[in-house]
């Protein structure tokens, strides 16, 4: 005869196992709980949305966006691409570096046709880029024209390092010793890359107004606003400095 033996569980054991589990569990939605906390606090300070943007608030409004990590990507579906092959209604000229981390409708998060863009290396401009401004000025009525340099730009830095450019490199750095604004920095100055980034910008907006008959009268009409600004690599935003 086969004698089966009962043996009952042990409470104890399984009231332990189960208060830890329950422990446990409790730790790890309080941690969840804290780190989507801590990603919903980060970097929410967003400016509060405007009605009736200037052109200057779209693009600070933009690069709110894109420096918080929340780009809205706008203007680029198929009504829009649609819109845009008809005709070209760009609100602003931005000029700025040729650099491949300053893409200014990333920066400013716009879409297809919101902008007019005019890249070289290290933001200059000649008589090419003039007539390119002039038009977008003239013929397509752009509000707002911006000049944009940039943190650590290497078109300036090779300009302070010196030495002989190779091939037409020579010719930006040529450009860059005659500037006034960029001479005015002493060779001292600790903060010199930086500070010959902000003159060259400064030399691009007094192009501007003192070569060009066109935009000269729409400023003096009060029809165009000419601005400096910076891109920060580092933290992904634009300082903007008003003429």
């Amino acid at each position: 005869m086969s004698i089966i033996v009962y043996h009952p569980p042990n409470t104890f054991y399984m009231s332990q196992r189960f208060q830890s589990s329950f422990v446990y569990l409790l730790l790890l939605c309080f941690f969840l709980s804290v780190v989507s906390s801590c990603r919903q606090n980060q970097k929410t300070d967003l400016p509060k949305p405007v009605t009736n943007h200037t052109p200057l608030e779209k693009l600070v409004a933009g690069n709110a966006r894109f420096s918080h990590l929340k780009p809205e990507h706008p203007d680029e579906d198929e009504p829009r691409l649609q819109e845009a092959s008809k005709a070209q209604k760009p609100f602003a000229v931005v000029v700025c570096c040729s650099d491949s981390r300053v893409s200014p409708e990333l920066v400013f998060d716009q879409g297809v046709g919101d902008l007019f863009v005019i890249r070289t290396a290290g933001n200059m401009i000649g008589d090419l880029e003039l007539g390119s401004i002039e038009y977008a000025v003239e013929h397509l009525g752009v509000k707002l024209v911006v000049v944009m340099g940039h943190e650590n730009c290497g078109a300036v830095k090779a300009f302070i390092e010196g030495g002989e450019a190779p091939g037409h490199i020579k010719a930006i750095i040529d450009s860059l010793t005659k500037e006034a604004e960029i001479k005015a920095i002493p060779v001292t100055d600790v903060n010199r890359l930086d500070d010959c980034v902000k003159a060259n910008v400064q030399h691009g907006l007094k192009q501007l107004q003192t070569q060009s008959a066109i935009i000269r009268e729409k400023m003096e009409k009060g029809e165009l606003q000419l601005v400096g600004a910076r891109y920060d690599l580092h933290d992904y935003t634009v300082t903007f400095n008003k003429e």
